[in-house]
């Protein structure tokens, strides 16, 4: 790990408020070397990727895809387990994470599901606009407020991923004893 996590004892006063229910993760518990920082970026990182109008099931498909496709292992990882608790099978999780043996389109039958990959695999791997197709696909499948609320989501997850593995945040104890227990 690159940054040292701060315990509560050592937190900002300012950060603080974060660490109310114990340890606030690696994530907030980096950023709190910059309480100024962490006080907005948490809670609206927070609001973004927190439940919507977008089913729980969608952002989770969202949030793995991204973090497979940036390649953050901390992302991928922790998010595992919340997909599957999400609905998603390990046949659609592992075709998510990119895993060999597995295709979006066998594991995804429903066209709906598929255009949110295509949204996601297009903002996450392109550069500049977005082609006309995935445009028209989109507009196909969602309305305008769930084309902000995925691209959001998409967005703020690729913050977070290259936040991660930058400063290289470790996975928890227990997520790495689920994954294995799932069989990941």
């Amino acid at each position: 790990m690159l940054v040292r996590q701060l315990n509560s004892d050592e937190a900002p006063p300012l950060a603080q408020r974060f660490y109310g229910g114990g340890d606030p993760g690696p994530i907030a518990a980096t950023m709190a070397h910059v309480p100024e920082l962490l006080d907005v970026a948490l809670p609206f990182i927070g609001q973004a990727l927190a439940p919507s109008a977008i089913p729980f099931r969608t952002k989770e498909i969202v949030i793995l895809r991204t973090s497979a496709l940036l390649a953050c292992r901390y992302c991928i990882d922790s998010h595992t387990p919340v997909a599957l608790d999400s609905g998603l099978t390990h046949h659609q999780v592992r075709a998510l994470r990119n895993e060999p043996g597995t295709t979006i389109d066998d594991a995804f039958p429903e066209a709906g599901d598929r255009a949110v990959v295509t949204w996601v695999d297009a903002i996450a791997l392109g550069h500049g606009a977005l082609p006309e197709a995935v445009n028209e696909t989109a507009r196909k499948h969602f309305q305008d407020h769930e084309i902000v609320e995925l691209t959001l989501t998409t967005t703020v997850t690729m913050l977070l991923n290259r936040y991660a593995t930058a400063l290289q945040l470790p996975v928890g104890a227990s997520t790495l004893t689920r994954l294995a227990q799932e069989g990941f």
